[in-house]
Order: C-alpha cells, then structure tokens, then sequence
C-alpha cells in the first residue's frame, strides 16, 4: 500500500526534482477519484536547506518521519564541485550517518526508497546499490560508478526498476520514475490520472528498464491532432496510409511527410505504438485473452502483438499481466 511517502532534503537541493516529488504525490486530487499521499518534507541533516538557486526551505530536520514511510524518495542535490557542477559526495561510514541508517532500516523492513537524478549518489553510500542495476544523471554515471563499484550503473535508461529501490536519471526522468512507482503500485488509472494533470505523457520513449514503457511523446495541437484523435479511436481498423491520407485530404506522400514532421514518427511506427498502449491498458484492466486483444487494439493476432509489446516493453504480453494484474485496480468513479 503507497500512503506515506517523505522526501528528505539534502543541502544545495535541486528544486526541479523537489518539485518532481511534491506534484506527483502531495498534490490533492481527490475530486478525480485519485489518492490523497500524506506526504511531507523533512531537512536530511540538520541546518538550514537551501537551494541551488539561494533560496532557502525550511522544514523540520525529523528523520523519525522516514521509520512508517511507504514510500522514501531521495530528490537531487549537494554540493558544488570545482568546476562548478554539483555532486553528492560519497559518505564511507554509513554505520554514522543517520539518513543512511534509516534508509537501510526502510528497506530491510519493506518500504521502498527512490532517487531522482543524484540522489542516487545517497542510496549508494548507504549500501542500497550494491549489486543492483541503477541510474542516475548521463553528466554523473562515470562518477557513480567510480564511488560505487559494486553498482551496476546503467547510463542510457530513463529510470531503473530494482524494488523496492528505484533510480531515475536527471531533471524530467523523475517524472517518468514517479509515475512509474504509482502505476506498479496503484494501476494505470491512477498514474495516468495523474499525468493528465500534469500535462505529461504517461510513459516516454528512451531506452527504458524492462516493464518500462516506450509510447509516443506527446504531439503539440498541430494540424495532425483531430486526425490522430479519430486514428487513436479506430485502431481496430485496417488504417492504411492511403486511406488515413485521404481523410486528412492529403496525398500519401504529403500525408507521410507531415505526419513525420508533426509526430517525429513514421504513421506505421505511430499507430503501432499507440496499439501497444491501448493493448496495455487491457492487459492491465481486462481478463481478455490476449489473441482478442490482439484483434481489438488492430494487430489481428497474438504473435504480432507479442511482435511490438517485446520492441516497446522488453516482455511478453502474459508477463506484462502477471506483473501488473497483481496489481489491486482502483475502481472507476
């Protein structure tokens, strides 16, 4: 169960990865049937927090809120180095530490603990790392690695996956970590509830982790956007692009030219995605077989959804439903 959920505060924090945590889970949604999290901030050490920016946050320095959290997330921040970057400097001896101490209570007594872009460089100090895959920042993968050997730093993916710990790379992979977290925990209604608000795609594109969706980016309100409104409502449908061309009154090769332009995606490679994403959504929701699946989403058969769910999920349909299916799904208002 995801109900409480504390972000511990680290000195220089990064206020772009704080604002990450605080609008996915301490935002009130609840006229949309969403969860309410009893979220809360607390200062990692004690002092005053400040920002990168010079400005400063004060919250209390209680790391005892971290003992019944559901959910840690360590957000980014640190130090400043020479060349003036940030990091977050290794801690030897977290035998000492007292933030390192309760993250390693957390997990030894179930809850999880994530880390937006450096926060991974906490995790890892406190040992939570070791032998795990994880992530962090492209500009501070190498540095990962090197204070961390028994890591398993991945640099090209967008978040990591390793329950109950989670990392994500930097700036807006928080939130697709985020979003992450509250679709394996609360279903997909609720995580894609709360990306709606957010203005933000549910899932992105970009090398992700296994169970790491890759659907299309979001398309602006473009020329495209009523024609892909009705492509997405009729995927059951044989959608040539002679036929989706002529109903945009275009050519095929103007159509194709465009529907690059505006999409950044060919229309065969467009409407495949957005099958795999409404094949999820019924995997997830559904106790459907996946051949009919496969036939109401417009694949016509289970092999070639199997076919594209392997290209964007690195899985297999049936493992994808084992994982999320387990999942006790919020009911609809």
């Amino acid at each position: 169960m995801l109900e409480k959920v504390v972000v511990p505060l680290m000195p220089m924090t990064e206020a772009f990865e704080l604002g990450v945590a605080c609008e996915v889970f301490g935002y009130d949604r609840s006229d949309e049937n969403l969860p309410t999290y009893d979220f809360s901030l607390v200062a990692a050490v004690p002092g005053p927090i400040r920002t990168r920016f010079g400005y400063g946050i004060d919250v209390p320095y209680n790391l005892d809120a971290l003992d019944d959290a559901d959910l840690i997330i360590v957000s980014a921040g640190g130090t400043y180095a020479a060349d003036d970057d940030y990091m977050c400097a290794p801690r030897p001896d977290s035998s000492a530490d007292p933030l390192l101490l309760k993250l390693q209570d957390a997990v030894s007594r179930g809850a999880k603990v994530a880390s937006l872009c450096t926060g991974a460089f906490i995790l890892g100090a406190a040992g939570l790392l070791d032998g795990k895959r994880c992530t962090t920042h492209w500009r501070h993968a190498k540095r990962l690695a090197d204070a961390y050997p028994d890591a398993k730093v991945d640099p090209d993916v967008l978040y990591v996956d390793e329950d109950p710990v989670f990392t994500s790379a930097g700036t807006a992979a928080g939130i697709d970590l985020c979003l992450h977290i509250v679709r394996k925990e609360q279903g997909s209604r609720v995580a894609n509830g709360i990306a709606r608000r957010m203005v933000v795609p549910p899932h992105r594109d970009g090398g992700q982790a296994q169970y790491v969706a890759s659907p299309l980016a979001t398309v602006p309100d473009t020329t495209l956007s009523p024609l892909l409104d009705w492509m997405t409502a009729h995927l059951a449908e044989n959608l040539t692009v002679t036929r989706v061309a002529a109903r945009a009154n275009m050519s095929p090769r103007t159509f194709a030219r465009r529907f690059q332009s505006e999409t950044g995606a060919t229309p065969a490679r467009w409407l495949s995605d957005q099958r795999v994403l409404a094949a999820q959504q019924l995997l997830e929701n559904s106790d459907l077989p996946v051949d009919v699946i496969a036939e109401r989403v417009g694949f016509g058969g289970g092999a070639v959804l199997r076919q594209h769910f392997l290209r964007l999920r690195c899985t297999t349909p049936q493992a994808y439903r084992r994982t999320f299916r387990a999942v006790t799904q919020p009911e609809s208002p």
